[in-house]
C-alpha cells in the first residue's frame, strides 16, 4: 500500500510538472508587455487619443478637402479662425519658452513661436487673398466660441501650470496636424489651395519641428512622477478633443448666439 501511494504521488507530481510550462507560459503572455505596447511616453499619449484621431480623419471637413467637396466658405472661415488661433498659440509658446528648464528648449520654442506667425499664418493670409479676404478682415473677424475656449485652455495652462504640463497641452496641435498632413498627402487634393495646406503640414520642415517637441516631451516625462505624467496625459487628451472640435466648428460655421 505505501508503495502504491508513493507511486500515485509521483505520477501526480509528474503530471503537474508537465502541465506547468504551458500554464506559466500562458500567464507570462498575459502579463508581459505586448509588442505593440508603447515604448516611450509619446507613444502612450498617442495610444490615448487614437480613437479621437481616427474620428478626426473621418471628419467631413478633412474628407471634403481631400475630395474637393468642401465649400470655399468653410475653408475661408477656417483660415480666419486659425489665424486668430495661431496668434494665441504663439503667445502660449513664448510663455513656455520663458519657463523652459533648458536654454536650448527655450530657444526652440521661441523659434517655433516666430515661425508660427511668419510661416503658418502667412500661408493662411496668402490663401485668403485668393478668396478676396484682406488682412484687415482677418484681424477684425470675431473669434468663434470654440476657438475662444480652446485658446483660453492653452494660455491658462501655459501660464498657470508647470512647463511639462503646458507642453503636453500644446503638443496635439503640432502632432495631429503633422499626422493629418502626412495622411492626406497620400492622395492629395485636386483643389490647389487645399493642396497648399496639405503640403505645409506634411512637409519635412514642419515634421522636424514636431519631432523636436516629441523628443522634448519624452525627456521631460522621464523626469516626472506618476501624478505629473497623469496630468500631462489629461491635458494632452483635452487638447486633442479640442482639435477635433476645431474642424467641426469650421464645418458648422459656428457663430456666437444669439444672432
Amino acid at each position: 500500500m505505501p508503495c502504491r501511494t508513493t507511486l500515485l504521488a509521483l505520477c501526480l507530481l509528474a503530471a503537474l510538472l508537465l502541465a506547468a510550462p504551458a500554464s506559466v507560459f500562458a500567464q507570462s503572455q498575459a502579463q508581459s508587455p505586448a509588442q505593440s505596447q508603447p515604448s516611450n511616453f509619446t507613444d502612450e499619449l498617442w495610444s490615448e487619443i487614437q480613437p479621437i484621431y481616427s474620428k478626426t480623419l473621418e471628419h467631413p471637413f478633412l474628407t471634403g478637402m481631400a475630395n474637393g467637396t468642401l465649400p470655399q466658405e468653410n475653408f475661408q472661415y477656417y483660415l480666419i479662425q486659425d489665424a486668430h488661433y495661431l496668434r494665441r498659440f504663439s503667445q502660449a509658446l513664448r510663455v513656455l519658452a520663458a519657463k523652459a528648464p533648458r536654454p536650448e528648449w527655450s530657444a526652440t520654442l521661441n523659434e517655433h513661436a516666430a515661425e508660427t506667425l511668419q510661416g503658418e499664418q502667412q500661408l493662411h493670409l496668402s490663401i485668403g487673398k485668393t478668396f478676396g479676404v484682406t488682412p484687415e478682415e482677418f484681424a477684425s473677424a470675431t473669434v468663434a466660441p470654440l476657438n475662444t475656449a480652446y485658446t483660453n485652455h492653452l494660455l491658462a495652462t501655459a501660464y498657470s501650470r508647470p512647463f511639462a504640463e503646458g507642453l503636453a497641452a500644446l503638443l496635439p496641435c503640432y502632432w495631429i496636424y503633422w499626422e493629418v498632413g502626412k495622411q492626406m498627402m497620400k492622395k492629395g487634393s485636386q483643389v490647389p489651395y487645399y493642396q497648399r495646406w496639405i503640403d505645409q503640414y506634411a512637409g519635412e520642415e514642419y515634421g522636424q519641428q514636431v519631432q523636436a517637441v516629441l523628443d522634448m516631451m519624452n525627456e521631460l516625462a522621464a523626469e516626472q512622477d506618476a501624478a505629473s505624467r497623469q496630468r500631462m496625459r489629461q491635458l494632452f487628451v483635452t487638447s486633442a478633443r479640442y482639435e477635433w472640435m476645431f474642424w467641426d466648428m469650421a464645418y458648422r460655421l459656428e457663430r456666437w448666439p444669439p444672432p
